[in-house]
């Protein structure tokens, strides 16, 4: 169960390549971000002694919304296969305000790394756990009989019990099976009715305790009837719940943390700003106080252990349409020492959104109307079209970016998608007359354009 980082096959230059197919243009956030996770693989290279000196270089996005400033973390660490949590900024308050506390990102990041390693542990018992469930399904099946071996008469009833096993089980492997009923027996979970713990108790203490009281309920076994697949199932997870080693994945989980952690804080400008001394100002730069040592360097207590953030990268993002990043206070700055600047996207940019992404909004709606034997053809000039309407509509009320293709295309295709089921085994092509009808009235009008799209 390695925790190593699998970006060490790659290099800079192939990172951006694979971000290239699922984000247009942002050329310079995607350099950044890809020597970021280059450097944590360089940081495993070097001696021991100076492995954790060197801290990430935390990145600070700056942007207006919908220009792939997400999407390009998530891709990210998705590449990386690392724990990744997103948060927003706005959403904490200042430690002794009622709300979450920053901490409580670091205990959410475990939590996603536990699953993650659990989930690659259930992958590598998972042969083992289906040989021992279908062994108890045709335990419920074929019962096994006892003999005793004084005569051969008893040894000719053993082998035919055996053979019919066998038989049983060439059923199961080719689905005969599949529908016919069993009982089995099922663990149930009992959660105590009364909650003990009081509002005020850290989430870590809350969880601890929690777990204490279900381990003084003995949990019931139920009796269920199912069928064979989904005994099977049912079986299969629990023989692998027994096989996986706990202590384990959560060890192998808090150093995936430690190593490989990425927290994509958005909305960081919204905790920024230079205000009055009183209201919520105060608690604006209360949550930055309480982020500093977190993104410094910190350890974090959880209920898998002590997690240490020094080597966690920090993304942060922000619009900062009403603030800049230099009204951050200055020990935060300090610690997000590489800004990049994605920029608006232009119609050219839109063009490109719509048809070249591996999960290209044009591909999606083929695929969705192609389940309903409709085939969807866009010809280039209602492409073209698409992102003219959707650019200008930015342009004249806010600009949500590429945001902007999901509007202005589910509206394009309200009347197509409602009537598909009828429309089986037609071809409808979509072109720029089509498109300029459908959207004309919007577009012209800004208060309309913005009460809909």
């Amino acid at each position: 169960m390695s925790s190593q980082i699998p970006e060490k096959y790659l290099t800079p230059r192939q990172i951006v390549e694979i971000l290239d197919k699922f984000i247009i243009g942002q050329e310079e956030a995607k350099r950044a971000v890809a020597i970021a996770l280059r450097n944590r693989w360089r940081r495993q290279q070097v001696p021991a002694s100076l492995r954790d000196e060197i801290a990430p270089k935390n990145i600070i996005m700056i942007g207006p919304t919908g220009v792939g400033k997400t999407e390009i973390a998530r891709r990210l660490a998705r590449l990386a296969d690392a724990p990744f949590i997103k948060v927003e900024a706005s959403k904490f308050t200042e430690v002794g305000y009622v709300g979450r506390d920053v901490e409580s990102i670091i205990r959410d990041l475990a939590d996603i790394a536990v699953n993650m390693v659990r989930k690659e542990e259930f992958e590598n018992v998972k042969g083992r756990a289906r040989e021992m469930a279908e062994e108890r399904v045709l335990d419920l099946l074929v019962p096994k009989r006892r003999f005793q071996y004084h005569h051969e008469k008893d040894v000719e009833r053993e082998d035919s019990g055996e053979t019919t096993r066998e038989k049983f089980r060439k059923m199961l492997h080719e689905g005969k099976l599949d529908d016919r009923i069993v009982e089995i027996e099922v663990k149930e979970t009992v959660t105590p009715i009364i909650d003990v713990i009081g509002m005020g108790a850290p989430p870590e203490v809350d969880e601890s305790v929690r777990e204490m009281l279900g381990s003084l309920f003995p949990r019931k076994k139920k009796r269920r009837k199912v069928t064979v697949k989904e005994a099977l199932e049912i079986l299969t997870q629990e023989e692998a719940n027994r096989l996986i080693d706990m202590e384990k994945v959560k060890k192998a989980a808090v150093e995936r943390v430690e190593q490989a952690g990425i927290v994509f804080i958005d909305e960081i400008d919204k905790v920024a700003g230079k205000g009055s001394a009183a209201g919520p100002d105060v608690s604006r730069e209360g949550v930055q106080r309480d982020l500093l040592p977190i993104v410094e360097g910190s350890t974090v207590n959880t209920k898998y252990g002590m997690i240490r953030t020094d080597h966690i990268l920090f993304i942060a993002a922000g619009a900062f349409h009403m603030s800049k990043p230099s009204d951050l206070i200055p020990e935060l700055q300090g610690r997000f020492p590489i800004r990049v600047e994605l920029r608006s996207l232009t119609k050219e940019d839109f063009v490109r959104i719509l048809t070249e992404p591996e999960n290209a909004l044009i591909k999606q709606y083929r695929e969705l109307l192609k389940t309903e034997g409709v085939t969807l053809e866009f010809t280039e000039d209602a492409i073209e079209k698409i992102a003219e309407m959707a650019f200008e509509v930015n342009e004249r009320t806010e600009n949500i970016g590429a945001r902007r293709l999901h509007t202005v295309l589910e509206k394009l295709m309200e009347e197509i998608s409602f009537e598909a089921p009828e429309l089986q085994g037609k071809t409808i092509v979509i072109n720029g007359e089509y498109v300029e009808e459908r959207l004309k009235d919007l577009v012209k009008d800004v208060d309309l354009a913005r009460y809909i799209l």
